[in-house]
């Protein structure tokens, strides 16, 4: 039996009246935000700025190979947390970084900065770093060469 228009009886779609808030995408913004508890107090906008967290920018490591022209290969030093056994370790890691005037060695204490990609492997910059005066002993005072005052044996016998 072919249905006739007149069988299919639809309601006009002005009278259909849909319960959902979300017609056409007309919602509210406070609709959507996220559920609060119900023993917080919701605070209108109080919107507070938290910056975001970066990873370190800068290094301090050793040069242990300076061969290459323009780069140096650094070795950082830092103490992480063993997975199992919770003790703190140290793990090395060799970092590649440029050295426009080759003026680092085997062995200097050098400062590393995040930099813009140089090549495949290099995105720190070599700086060198003031190594700090080793804490002297509260015994040991620095005596000067010359006081100014001549020792008994420099003395002129009278």
């Amino acid at each position: 039996m072919p249905l006739t228009p007149s069988l299919l009886q639809l309601p006009s779609l002005q009278s259909l009246k849909l319960s959902t808030p979300f017609l056409h995408g007309c919602t509210p913004l406070s609709l959507l935000s996220k559920p609060t508890s119900s023993l917080i107090p919701p605070t209108p906008h109080s919107h507070t700025f938290l910056p975001p967290i970066r990873a370190m920018k800068t290094m301090q490591g050793k040069v242990v190979c300076a061969t290459s022209d323009k780069t140096v290969a650094v070795e950082v030093v830092r103490l992480a947390p063993h997975p199992k056994y919770k003790r703190r370790i140290r793990k090395k890691k060799k970092y590649q970084a440029h050295d426009p005037d080759n003026r680092f060695k085997v062995g200097d204490v050098v400062q590393l900065e995040k930099s813009r990609p140089i090549s495949k492997t290099k995105t720190f910059i070599a700086v060198p770093v003031q190594i700090k005066n080793s804490k002297k002993k509260a015994g040991e005072e620095e005596v000067p060469q010359e006081l100014g005052i001549p020792l008994e044996s420099q003395q002129q016998q009278a």
